[in-house]
């Protein structure tokens, strides 16, 4: 026997407690990305993915990042997993590490920025993250893998990438899927390192760009690699700039603003870029962080797609906007 209701009978037994009332607002899957508001998981939960990568593995995304939650353990730290098909609604997976200090770098020890890629070759994934103490002199990697994108990391070392100070860390897979750790050598500049086979060290080093920046990130889109970084301002926003090049190994041309200066990257710092290749279109999406450091747990993201190609790359006024994943098109919300 099937049951038809009209939407007055519906509110008629809810009022009378016959069915048990939904919050239907509440409970609705995001359909538009809102660039430096609060991003809901599915509990409800302000997204901690603070200086985050993500990978697609199959028709998934996973996103990884800092967990800077309010009441966790002061002795360990954390970096949290969610999980996406459209980049927009994600799924809380669970804390992929919760890590007492390995090296005993001592009270106030950091663990920062961390990226996990998937080694097809050993199916592992692999998460670097910047490792260090409180006065950042120890500026090395750690390196813990996992059997699952959602498992427990098992930690397995830390160095210095290639002997080299290494502090922010970036991570970049080419089209050709070849992976890259891309870090801060301060006072040099930022390096662009490949992997080794099995991506627990480094083989060699591409490039060293000799610019002082941190938050490095890089997309290949349409034969030109664009690398963007921050200045040296820590918590501070500042205007992030970009350069191009043929090839990794560069020469890289100068460095641009990618968005007005005066806004200091709409107050955000680059983290990652995401290439969405649909079958009509590509997107590439900055990912920047709008960092809090009072409120930590409050810290935001600022997420756009960019304006790129033939050279140029600029970031646009952040504003709703929503992406369709199969075509790899976005476009601003209306009535937002």
């Amino acid at each position: 026997m099937k049951i038809k209701f009209s939407i007055r009978a519906l509110i008629i037994l809810m009022a009378f407690g016959m069915i048990p009332y939904l919050n239907f607002a509440q409970n609705s899957p995001p359909k538009v990305i809102r660039p430096g508001e609060l991003w809901p998981d599915n509990n409800g939960n302000h997204i901690q993915a603070h200086g985050g990568g993500i990978i697609k593995v199959k028709d998934t995304y996973f996103w990884y990042g800092e967990e800077r939650a309010n009441g966790l353990d002061s002795n360990k730290r954390y970096v949290s997993c969610y999980a996406s098909k459209d980049l927009t609604n994600w799924t809380f997976k669970g804390d992929v590490v919760q890590m007492t200090d390995p090296d005993n770098l001592g009270s106030g020890w950091l663990l920062e920025r961390p990226k996990v890629y998937y080694n097809q070759k050993t199916q592992k994934y692999v998460l670097y993250f910047h490792m260090d103490n409180k006065t950042y002199k120890v500026a090395k990697v750690g390196i813990a893998v996992s059997d699952k994108p959602d498992g427990n990391f098992k930690y397995l070392k830390s160095f210095r990438p290639l002997d080299h100070e290494s502090r922010d860390i970036g991570q970049f897979i080419d089209d050709d899927g070849t992976a890259y750790l891309v870090f801060e050598d301060r006072p040099f500049g930022f390096r662009i390192a490949k992997l080794a086979d099995d991506y627990l060290s480094i083989e060699k080093e591409i490039c060293l760009i000799p610019a002082h920046m941190e938050g490095g990130a890089i997309i290949h889109y349409k034969g030109l690699y664009y690398a963007i970084g921050s200045a040296l301002t820590g918590w501070k926003a500042n205007p992030n700039k970009y350069a191009t090049a043929t090839s990794l190994a560069g020469p890289w041309s100068d460095f641009k603003d990618i968005a007005p200066a005066e806004t200091n990257t709409y107050g955000s710092q680059s983290t990652m870029i995401i290439k969405v290749v649909g079958d009509k279109s590509t997107t590439a999406i900055f990912m920047g962080d709008i960092w809090k450091p009072k409120t930590q747990s409050d810290s935001r993201y600022l997420w756009m797609p960019l304006e790129i190609g033939e050279g140029n790359l600029r970031l646009p006024e952040p504003k709703p906007w929503e992406l369709n994943i199969k075509s790899g098109e976005w476009k601003y919300a209306t009535g937002q």
